[in-house]
């Protein structure tokens, strides 16, 4: 690893007293980007606008919605669509700027807060690099969406660098408590399948976390699930809901592929700590039956749920395991308002409600 100088030290954000915050704190907006990769859902294109116009319709009525368009005729289109499904509204703010895909949990920037006794200070945003996945080709305008997110949220940018090397890093690989605790998994981050970061180990990536993100102790998991185009994001098996407790997900059935991944990551749970030695609460929440299109397997699962201000967008595919999600998830906020969201056709572009949303902290 690089030897780090002192005065080094003191310019990243955590030795500023900047953190990422939990998802549950309070959200000036919610960013989304409305869809126009076909390629994305072939065959299936159809009915996403009107699944987002449902997500937005719910989003709007608890926090600003920072919606991203392609162009003016796009932005045109969304608001007819928006209009039709009940869901336009002054809490929309419409951006025109060019997007590959939709994923803003992984091309946008990753906002962070500084501590109580900051005051007013101006509030920062990880800008990491984007590639796609280490997948695709096709990420130009991906790439720089982060800056201007950061730049519209007012928030300085923050370019995250491991030794001399620019970072690449996905919102979807990890999830934070705000406390200090992170979780991630070892299939994503340290796999030299779609390998993001090939200077990186398990210690540099340790080291990220603590300089930019303000984290002390990282939880790493074994891997995700099947189907996951990502090869391994958290936010797919396993999230925080409180400080000391998670949602994760697991398989009932011994037979699915599913099985051993998960039962494995389960384990790796109930052996955590946060900084302060304390175990995790740990919830569990069994997967849907497999969600199968044109031969493959999705990334169906009920993990991937987004936190707003009033509300939980929890996603469901008409499974007998859908009412078990959804209480529980009214168990653990029993604040906010639990929606179900249809994905049954969101999940054939392999990601949904976490995956498309990315959190603006309230100042």
């Amino acid at each position: 690893m690089t030897r780090r100088s002192a005065s080094h030290v003191k310019l990243f954000p955590a030795a500023r007293g900047y953190h990422m915050p939990a998802e549950w704190e309070a959200h000036e907006s919610t960013w989304l980007a409305w869809p126009h990769c076909k390629g994305d859902w072939p065959g299936k294109f159809e009915p996403i606008p009107w699944v987002y116009a449902e997500i937005i319709r719910n989003l709007a009525r608890h926090e600003r919605v920072d919606l991203i368009v392609n162009s003016e005729r796009a932005e045109k289109s969304a608001r007819a669509v928006l209009e039709q499904a009940d869901a336009l509204s002054d809490n929309i703010r419409f951006h025109r700027w060019r997007t590959d895909r939709v994923w803003t949990r992984d091309s946008g920037c990753i906002f962070l807060t500084p501590s109580a006794d900051k005051g007013d200070a101006l509030p920062l945003a990880l800008h990491l690099q984007f590639n796609a996945w280490a997948k695709y080709d096709n990420y130009k305008f991906d790439a720089k969406l982060g800056a201007r997110m950061a730049q519209s949220g007012g928030a300085r940018v923050v370019r995250p660098v491991s030794g001399d090397h620019s970072v690449v890093l996905e919102g979807g690989a990890i999830d934070v408590n705000g406390c200090g605790t992170l979780i991630t998994t070892e299939e994503c981050l340290l796999s030299t399948t779609q390998q993001r970061n090939p200077p990186m180990d398990r210690a540099a990536y340790d080291q990220l976390f603590a300089d930019y993100f303000g984290v002390q102790s990282v939880i790493w998991l074994d891997s995700g699930i099947a189907g996951d185009d990502t090869h391994g994001h958290v936010d797919d098996i396993t999230r925080f809901v409180a400080p000391n407790t998670v949602v994760t997900m697991i398989e009932q059935n011994e037979q699915s592929e599913n099985y051993a991944a998960l039962h494995a990551n389960l384990g790796r749970l109930k052996a955590a700590r946060t900084p302060d030695g304390q175990k995790l609460e740990i919830v569990e929440i069994p997967m849907p039956r497999p969600v199968v299109f044109e031969g493959r397997q999705l990334p169906a699962c009920y993990a991937n749920f987004y936190i707003a201000n009033g509300a939980v967008l929890a996603p469901v595919f008409n499974d007998p395991n859908d009412r078990i999600a959804l209480n529980t998830l009214a168990e653990l906020f029993p604040t906010r308002e639990i929606v179900p969201i249809y994905c049954g056709d969101l999940i054939w572009g392999f990601g949904a409600l976490h995956c498309m949303t990315q959190q603006q902290p309230a100042r």
